[in-house]
């Protein structure tokens, strides 16, 4: 899909429906006289409702979309006739959408199974008929309930991708082109800084009939947290991934330093990220040979040994998605922490 039509923040303008008036009514017929009240209640008024839909993953259906307003409750009538219920008014959302209220920021909703519905704003009850309100000593009540009144405000949707990994790393650490590999998705792939502008998505089949999902964010850079280059749009996604996949090229001039870099910016914009599982994957590694991968993998276990080591306890995989170098072995060592997880 194009890039401009991968939209993941949204605001809108929620109104629910009214509810309908009670009816103030007498009973009525040849023979009778003097009917008691016979006022039907009015009809609730529609509900605004968050749907979990799996079949989208943009809000761009939204975009344009900028009122959503459910109907009225109806009048009651008599005869002890109920007003009809207002329309509910559904608004199907990618799972991973949260709602947000405008003014105060607060989370209203997080949606993240298909189906799964939250209502947004409910609507007015129907007031009630003045059959409700007769008595020993009022049998002729002429009063009946207004119904009450609906519910609105601007209300923000954001999307954060679901994934059971997430692949972090600087722009052209070949992220786009391990996920074109392992799966179906089919990203932009070249060789400069920047190619993803957009998160993609992957199903990655495994062994077993096994699969999970992965995701491709775009390009972190050192100060991403504070805004600069694609800054905090696309920080949001990691945060529902499971587990953290960190991408660092061989030809880097300093992986540790880079590494740190990645997770300080994690940490900065959210700090509950620090406590996922990841993996560290060393890429590019067909661009350097057999003594060099080993002078590397050498000097990162003496690091990982240190006490207070960023490495310490990480997982760390040599890879080359060009030539297939690991790719099964990252595969396993993601499915193992996967399940891992499950059992938690």
């Amino acid at each position: 899909m194009a890039t401009q039509n991968f939209i993941d923040y949204v605001k809108i303008y929620c109104k629910s429906g009214k509810g309908g008036p009670g009816a103030s009514s007498f009973h009525r017929e040849k023979f009778v006289a003097k009917g008691g009240p016979d006022g039907g209640d009015g009809g609730r008024g529609g509900h605004v409702i968050l749907r979990g839909n799996s079949q989208l993953w943009t809000l761009l259906h939204l975009k344009y979309q900028k009122h959503i307003t459910a109907d009225d409750g109806a009048k009651g009538m008599g005869a002890l006739c109920f007003g009809k219920q207002g329309a509910d008014k559904y608004i199907d959302v990618p799972l991973g959408t949260v709602a947000k209220d405008y003014e105060t920021g607060e989370t209203l909703a997080e949606i993240n199974e298909d189906g799964e519905e939250f209502i947004l704003f409910e609507g007015g009850k129907g007031g009630w008929g003045n059959n409700h309100f007769k008595t020993s000593t009022n049998q002729a009540p002429t009063y009946a309930q207004p119904g009450l009144p609906s519910l609105e405000a601007w209300v923000i949707l954001e999307l954060k991708l679901l994934a059971d990994v997430g692949l972090v790393g600087f722009p052209n650490a070949g992220k786009s082109t391990l996920i074109s590999v392992v799966s179906n998705a089919k990203p932009e792939v070249a060789d400069y800084p920047f190619t993803t502008l957009v998160p993609n998505l992957g199903m990655v089949a495994y062994k077993g009939g096994k699969s999970f999902v992965m995701a491709d964010i775009p390009g972190i850079i050192e100060g991403a947290s504070e805004g600069k280059g694609l800054g905090i749009r696309f920080l949001k996604h990691i945060e529902r991934n499971s587990i953290l996949l960190f991408m660092v090229p061989v030809d880097s001039s300093d992986i540790l330093h880079d590494y740190k870099i990645l997770l300080s910016e994690l940490g900065k914009f959210n700090p509950e990220l620090l406590t996922k599982d990841k993996i560290l994957a060393i890429t590019k590694c067909d661009l350097a040979d057999e003594e060099l991968l080993k002078m590397i993998e050498k000097d990162l276990k003496a690091e990982a040994k240190k006490a207070k080591s960023a490495l310490k306890g990480l997982s760390i995989i040599f890879i080359s998605a060009a030539s297939n170098f690991n790719i099964e072995k990252l595969k396993d060592a993601i499915m193992k922490l996967l399940e891992k997880k499950n059992k938690d």
